[in-house]
């Protein structure tokens, strides 16, 4: 669950308090264009924007491209429906303009972890 109150500097200031079964995870992942690298300079900063509002809000947990090679994108989401993730996605600068080739929303079943959406110990 996360709880978010007003500040002072007119930003909510947001924590998460963890109960089994309050996480639901999902993986976007993007198949990124071969001169992803050559081109993400123009649209970087209205796509990192994006992703820290989603992050301020608590629907992004973390993102970033794969290293050797940088072909594809992972971007964790811990949010009610995939619904939030598509539209994250449909609105990407990257995924707009041709950065991204194809993307994908899956559900990610966690098991392990503080953040885990069903945890399970062994006996």
């Amino acid at each position: 669950m996360l709880v978010c109150q007003s500040h002072d500097s007119g930003y909510d200031v947001c924590s998460r308090i963890a109960h089994p079964g309050d996480f639901v995870h999902y993986l976007l992942t993007y198949d990124l264009a071969p001169d992803y690298l050559e081109r993400r300079g123009e649209f970087r900063d209205v796509h990192l924007k994006l992703a820290w509002e989603a992050q301020e809000r608590g629907e992004l947990i973390l993102a970033g491209a794969l290293a050797e090679p940088a072909d594809r994108a992972v971007l964790v989401f811990d949010c009610p429906t995939a619904e939030t993730v598509q539209l994250f996605a449909a609105r990407d600068p990257y995924v707009i303009n041709g950065l991204v080739r194809a993307f994908h929303v899956r559900q990610w079943n966690t098991v392990v972890g503080d953040m885990a959406g069903n945890p399970i110990r062994p006996d």
